[in-house]
């Protein structure tokens, strides 16, 4: 018999099967986003990673699934962020 078009069943999983540390985790609050940005605002960046706790400029919006903005950071750099991810700068 032909193995063209025979589907494999998927891997039994039980209750003591590891999560991947790489796994990816989708945040539903991100689809959402904040209001009140606009371009020219001053933000800081308060997710992981790159330029995390910077404080920038918005210099783009952009709507969709995930809203998100460009921001550039006072060292010059850019990243694009996720609304949920940055706050108005003078916000504490």
């Amino acid at each position: 018999m032909s193995k063209v078009g025979q589907k494999r069943l998927p891997p039994a999983v039980s209750e003591d099967t590891i999560e991947r540390p790489n796994l990816a985790r989708i945040n539903s609050k991100a689809m959402v986003g904040r209001a009140g940005f606009q371009v020219g605002d001053r933000v800081k960046i308060e997710s992981t990673g790159l330029y995390s706790g910077q404080v920038g400029v918005i210099e783009r919006l952009s709507s969709g699934v995930l809203p998100s903005a460009l921001v550039r950071v006072d060292g010059g750099g850019s990243r694009q962020v996720r609304t949920i991810d940055r706050v108005h700068a003078t916000d504490k």
